[in-house]
């Protein structure tokens, strides 16, 4: 991976970080929050999107619209998990565990269905990123794990690791095989989901506006922040970064979440963390080598 590839993806891990921590506040409002922030990324990059089209075009062919339709309904299942798992479930577990397992099955997807070769010092960074994730997630205590919320945290956290290894796959094909821009890619899978969403948001008007009472900057936030890390992301993969490089690169946002965590919430950051955020580092370091 270059240093420019490995840095989009260092950006993209700050930027996923802060949304997620923003989701969590917004939690309380659940799916309405989804459809709020998805409709107002359609918005916002629509100027983008629109560039891009007159500035890389649109491959017309039946695979890249598949790709995009089957793209859209893995992003919208796995906004929707997550926001709940935020409903249910502390963000020091979901977080960790969704970023611990989203990695892990991305590189099998690389190596099964794209065919990308492993080196052995790739094959340490990978176990050191998903180990300091793990350490992050039981704070060094498996007994936590025993805990009922901290169980709805971690099935929660998993199902949305799986869509995350599942978008990963395909965008990364979209990228990489089929040569969608990222920025069209991204955008037009949105603006699926926006339509998906769309009805359900206007048949229940009343509701949706009070339960997204006091939340909207957040969704403008997260609906600005959200598309711009991946949009980076799928630039570093059409770069030529290999996918099951970049999948747990991304999760260098574990250690920048416990840190905003310490700072923004006052969280503890013990010896467990400390470790957990060290592990990470030294495997990004190898994931790049």
């Amino acid at each position: 991976m270059t240093i420019l590839a490995l840095s989009l993806v260092v950006v993209a891990a700050f930027t996923h970080a802060i949304w997620n921590l923003l989701a969590k506040k917004a939690a309380p409002a659940g799916p309405p929050f989804v459809a709020a922030y998805t409709f107002l990324s359609a918005v916002i990059y629509a100027p983008v999107a629109a560039w891009a089209v007159i500035r890389f075009g649109f491959p017309m062919t039946w695979l890249a619209f598949a790709c995009i339709l089957v793209s859209g309904l893995v992003h919208l299942a796995y906004s929707l998990v997550l926001q709940r798992g935020y409903q249910v479930a502390d963000l020091s577990v979901v977080y960790p565990v969704a970023r611990g397992t989203g990695p892990l099955l991305s590189a099998i997807g690389a190596f099964v269905l794209l065919g990308e070769t492993v080196t052995f010092p790739a094959l340490l960074g990978l176990a050191g990123v998903v180990g300091g994730i793990l350490l992050l997630a039981t704070g060094g205590r498996v007994g936590r794990l025993a805990d009922p919320s901290a169980r709805k945290g971690v099935a929660w956290g998993g199902a949305t690791g799986g869509l995350i290894a599942a978008y990963t796959v395909v965008d990364g094909w979209g990228v990489k095989l089929l040569g969608i821009n990222p920025i069209l890619l991204d955008w037009f899978s949105n603006a699926l989901r926006t339509t998906l969403l769309l009805p359900s948001m206007l048949r229940n008007w009343t509701d949706f506006r009070t339960r997204m009472e006091g939340y909207w900057l957040l969704a403008i936030a997260v609906g600005l922040l959200s598309p711009l890390g991946y949009i980076l992301v799928l630039t570093a993969l059409q770069m030529g970064a290999p996918l099951h490089v970049v999948a747990p690169a991304r999760e260098m946002s574990m250690m920048i979440g416990a840190l905003l965590g310490m700072i923004f919430l006052r969280e503890r950051l013990g010896p467990a963390r400390v470790l957990a955020c060290a592990m990470i580092v030294v495997g990004v370091i190898l994931l790049a080598s």
